[in-house]
Protein backbone atom coordinates (compact mmCIF):
# COMPACT_ATOMS: atom_id res chain seq x y z
CA UNK A 1 0.00 0.00 0.00
CA UNK A 2 1.30 3.46 -0.76
CA UNK A 3 1.85 5.74 2.24
CA UNK A 4 -0.82 7.71 3.43
CA UNK A 5 -1.44 11.70 2.18
CA UNK A 6 -0.85 14.41 4.48
CA UNK A 7 -1.46 18.25 4.28
CA UNK A 8 0.60 19.85 6.20
CA UNK A 9 2.07 23.17 7.44
CA UNK A 10 4.01 25.63 7.12
CA UNK A 11 5.39 24.86 3.46
CA UNK A 12 8.96 26.05 3.82
CA UNK A 13 9.54 23.22 5.72
CA UNK A 14 7.27 20.96 4.21
CA UNK A 15 10.48 19.76 1.11
CA UNK A 16 10.02 18.43 -1.72
CA UNK A 17 8.41 15.10 -1.58
CA UNK A 18 11.83 13.10 -2.91
CA UNK A 19 10.06 14.25 -6.07
CA UNK A 20 11.23 17.59 -6.84
CA UNK A 21 12.50 15.93 -10.52
CA UNK A 22 9.49 14.97 -11.38
CA UNK A 23 7.22 17.11 -10.56
CA UNK A 24 8.92 19.97 -11.90
CA UNK A 25 9.39 18.36 -14.62
CA UNK A 26 6.11 18.54 -15.19
CA UNK A 27 5.21 21.63 -14.80
CA UNK A 28 7.64 22.61 -17.40
CA UNK A 29 6.02 20.08 -20.03
CA UNK A 30 2.33 21.02 -18.91
CA UNK A 31 3.88 24.43 -20.12
CA UNK A 32 4.49 23.29 -22.99
CA UNK A 33 8.92 23.54 -22.64
CA UNK A 34 10.77 21.12 -24.69
CA UNK A 35 13.20 18.73 -23.01
CA UNK A 36 16.44 17.17 -23.66
CA UNK A 37 18.87 15.08 -21.93
CA UNK A 38 22.42 16.38 -21.56
CA UNK A 39 25.67 14.10 -22.24
CA UNK A 40 26.54 15.19 -18.34
CA UNK A 41 23.35 13.32 -17.20
CA UNK A 42 21.44 16.37 -16.55
CA UNK A 43 17.98 17.10 -18.14
CA UNK A 44 17.66 20.47 -19.82
CA UNK A 45 14.30 22.40 -20.49
CA UNK A 46 13.48 25.51 -22.98
CA UNK A 47 10.78 27.49 -22.83
CA UNK A 48 8.96 27.69 -26.05
CA UNK A 49 10.33 31.29 -27.16
CA UNK A 50 14.02 29.75 -26.70
CA UNK A 51 14.21 32.74 -23.49
CA UNK A 52 13.90 30.67 -20.88
CA UNK A 53 15.81 27.29 -19.38
CA UNK A 54 15.56 25.06 -16.54
CA UNK A 55 17.89 22.21 -16.18
CA UNK A 56 17.89 19.16 -13.39
CA UNK A 57 21.63 19.21 -12.44
CA UNK A 58 22.18 17.35 -9.26
CA UNK A 59 23.84 14.71 -11.13
CA UNK A 60 26.07 16.47 -12.33
CA UNK A 61 26.87 18.32 -8.73
CA UNK A 62 27.85 21.72 -10.38
CA UNK A 63 28.02 22.81 -6.51
CA UNK A 64 26.48 23.41 -3.37
CA UNK A 65 24.33 26.03 -1.27
CA UNK A 66 25.09 25.92 2.40
CA UNK A 67 26.57 22.39 2.21
CA UNK A 68 23.26 21.16 -0.12
CA UNK A 69 24.11 20.37 -3.94
CA UNK A 70 22.03 22.62 -6.38
CA UNK A 71 19.31 20.44 -8.30
CA UNK A 72 17.57 23.12 -10.31
CA UNK A 73 19.20 25.71 -12.24
CA UNK A 74 16.65 28.65 -13.86
CA UNK A 75 18.06 30.73 -16.62
CA UNK A 76 17.17 33.56 -19.00
CA UNK A 77 18.30 35.20 -22.02
CA UNK A 78 17.75 38.14 -24.09
CA UNK A 79 17.65 36.70 -27.17
CA UNK A 80 17.42 33.04 -28.30
CA UNK A 81 20.27 32.33 -29.96
CA UNK A 82 22.32 34.16 -27.34
CA UNK A 83 24.70 31.69 -25.91
CA UNK A 84 25.22 34.39 -22.68
CA UNK A 85 22.68 34.15 -19.92
CA UNK A 86 21.58 37.39 -18.16
CA UNK A 87 20.22 35.93 -15.08
CA UNK A 88 20.52 32.36 -13.32
CA UNK A 89 18.75 30.76 -10.24
CA UNK A 90 19.79 27.84 -8.04
CA UNK A 91 17.60 25.65 -6.03
CA UNK A 92 18.88 22.36 -3.72
CA UNK A 93 16.70 19.69 -3.22
CA UNK A 94 14.21 19.97 -0.13
CA UNK A 95 12.86 23.05 -1.66
CA UNK A 96 8.96 23.29 -1.65
CA UNK A 97 8.36 22.48 -5.32
CA UNK A 98 5.05 24.16 -5.24
CA UNK A 99 6.99 27.81 -4.55
CA UNK A 100 9.53 26.69 -7.59
CA UNK A 101 6.52 25.73 -9.84
CA UNK A 102 5.00 28.55 -9.27
CA UNK A 103 7.95 31.05 -9.93
CA UNK A 104 8.06 28.75 -12.95
CA UNK A 105 4.67 29.85 -13.87
CA UNK A 106 5.66 33.44 -13.33
CA UNK A 107 8.32 32.74 -15.34
CA UNK A 108 6.45 31.63 -18.67
CA UNK A 109 3.44 34.32 -18.59
CA UNK A 110 6.48 36.88 -18.85
CA UNK A 111 6.68 38.14 -22.59
CA UNK A 112 10.70 39.85 -21.25
CA UNK A 113 12.19 37.38 -18.77
CA UNK A 114 15.15 39.20 -18.28
CA UNK A 115 14.37 42.33 -17.41
CA UNK A 116 11.77 43.94 -14.83
CA UNK A 117 10.43 47.22 -13.53
CA UNK A 118 9.90 46.28 -9.61
CA UNK A 119 12.08 47.37 -6.78
CA UNK A 120 13.38 44.91 -3.90
CA UNK A 121 10.41 45.98 -1.50
CA UNK A 122 8.36 43.76 -3.88
CA UNK A 123 9.77 40.94 -2.27
CA UNK A 124 9.45 41.54 1.51
CA UNK A 125 5.72 43.24 0.22
CA UNK A 126 5.09 39.51 -0.92
CA UNK A 127 6.36 37.98 2.57
CA UNK A 128 4.83 40.61 4.76
CA UNK A 129 1.44 39.88 2.93
CA UNK A 130 1.59 36.27 4.20
CA UNK A 131 2.70 37.33 7.76
CA UNK A 132 6.73 37.27 7.73
CA UNK A 133 8.30 39.43 9.36
CA UNK A 134 11.20 41.70 8.73
CA UNK A 135 14.56 42.14 10.00
CA UNK A 136 14.73 44.46 12.96
CA UNK A 137 18.21 44.80 12.14
CA UNK A 138 17.87 44.64 8.14
CA UNK A 139 14.34 45.42 7.83
CA UNK A 140 14.82 46.88 3.91
CA UNK A 141 16.81 43.71 3.00
CA UNK A 142 15.93 40.94 5.41
CA UNK A 143 11.85 38.71 5.73
CA UNK A 144 11.92 35.73 8.07
CA UNK A 145 8.97 33.87 9.00
CA UNK A 146 6.97 34.11 12.52
CA UNK A 147 8.73 30.48 13.52
CA UNK A 148 12.13 31.61 12.68
CA UNK A 149 12.81 29.01 10.92
CA UNK A 150 13.51 30.25 7.08
CA UNK A 151 14.78 33.55 5.60
CA UNK A 152 14.76 35.31 2.53
CA UNK A 153 17.30 37.95 2.32
CA UNK A 154 18.84 40.46 -0.23
CA UNK A 155 22.87 40.23 0.65
CA UNK A 156 25.91 39.47 -1.42
CA UNK A 157 25.62 37.18 -4.19
CA UNK A 158 27.85 34.20 -3.70
CA UNK A 159 30.93 33.49 -5.91
CA UNK A 160 29.86 30.43 -7.83
CA UNK A 161 26.43 31.96 -9.07
CA UNK A 162 26.64 33.34 -12.43
CA UNK A 163 25.23 36.56 -13.67
CA UNK A 164 25.77 38.80 -17.24
CA UNK A 165 26.50 41.54 -14.85
CA UNK A 166 30.17 41.80 -14.68
CA UNK A 167 30.74 44.37 -11.46
CA UNK A 168 31.95 42.77 -7.97
CA UNK A 169 29.85 42.42 -4.45
CA UNK A 170 26.76 42.21 -6.40
CA UNK A 171 23.72 41.95 -4.31
CA UNK A 172 21.10 39.10 -5.35
CA UNK A 173 18.41 37.33 -3.69
CA UNK A 174 18.99 34.40 -0.87
CA UNK A 175 16.23 32.42 0.58
CA UNK A 176 17.10 28.94 2.90
CA UNK A 177 14.80 27.27 5.45
CA UNK A 178 16.99 26.24 8.88
CA UNK A 179 14.55 24.29 11.34
CA UNK A 180 16.04 24.61 14.22
CA UNK A 181 18.67 27.32 14.50
CA UNK A 182 22.38 25.33 14.49
CA UNK A 183 21.12 22.38 12.35
CA UNK A 184 21.87 21.42 8.46
CA UNK A 185 20.16 23.57 6.37
CA UNK A 186 16.84 21.98 4.78
CA UNK A 187 17.14 23.64 1.28
CA UNK A 188 18.47 26.52 0.00
CA UNK A 189 18.12 29.23 -2.70
CA UNK A 190 20.30 31.44 -4.66
CA UNK A 191 18.75 34.51 -7.38
CA UNK A 192 21.59 36.18 -9.62
CA UNK A 193 21.55 39.76 -9.43
CA UNK A 194 19.68 40.29 -12.35
CA UNK A 195 16.60 38.31 -11.52
CA UNK A 196 13.67 40.32 -11.25
CA UNK A 197 12.24 41.02 -8.27
CA UNK A 198 8.57 40.45 -9.13
CA UNK A 199 10.00 36.77 -9.98
CA UNK A 200 11.63 36.49 -6.77
CA UNK A 201 8.50 37.38 -5.32
CA UNK A 202 6.06 35.05 -6.91
CA UNK A 203 8.66 32.65 -5.49
CA UNK A 204 8.43 34.13 -2.16
CA UNK A 205 4.76 34.33 -2.08
CA UNK A 206 4.22 30.80 -2.80
CA UNK A 207 6.57 30.33 -0.14
CA UNK A 208 5.31 31.86 2.73
CA UNK A 209 1.48 31.13 2.05
CA UNK A 210 -0.26 29.49 4.33
CA UNK A 211 -2.25 26.91 2.47
CA UNK A 212 -1.40 23.12 3.23
CA UNK A 213 0.63 20.93 0.80
CA UNK A 214 0.27 17.75 0.41
CA UNK A 215 3.21 15.07 1.43
CA UNK A 216 4.02 10.99 1.92
CA UNK A 217 7.00 12.39 3.65
CA UNK A 218 7.89 14.96 5.60
CA UNK A 219 11.90 15.86 6.83
CA UNK A 220 12.94 14.55 9.88
CA UNK A 221 14.62 17.87 10.97
CA UNK A 222 11.47 19.48 10.15
CA UNK A 223 8.53 16.95 11.94
CA UNK A 224 8.21 18.96 15.36
CA UNK A 225 8.05 21.87 13.85
CA UNK A 226 5.01 20.95 11.41
CA UNK A 227 1.37 21.10 11.99
CA UNK A 228 -0.47 17.75 9.98
CA UNK A 229 -3.85 19.72 9.10
CA UNK A 230 -5.51 16.16 7.88
CA UNK A 231 -4.77 13.12 6.19
CA UNK A 232 -6.24 11.78 3.16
Amino acid sequence: MPDPMYWVTPRHLAGDDGALAELIGDTLTGLGWRMWPTSCHTLLYVSPDGLSGAEWILAAYPFELGGLPVAWQLSARPHAASAMTEWNAYFTSGVPYEALADLIVALDAREVPDAGFEGPEAVLNALGAQGWIRDVDCPLTTAMDPGFSATVSLGLQPPLVQDADPHPDLMGWQAWAEPVLGTPYLWCASFSASVPHDLVAAFASSLASPVPVPRRTVPKSAEGRLNFVRRS
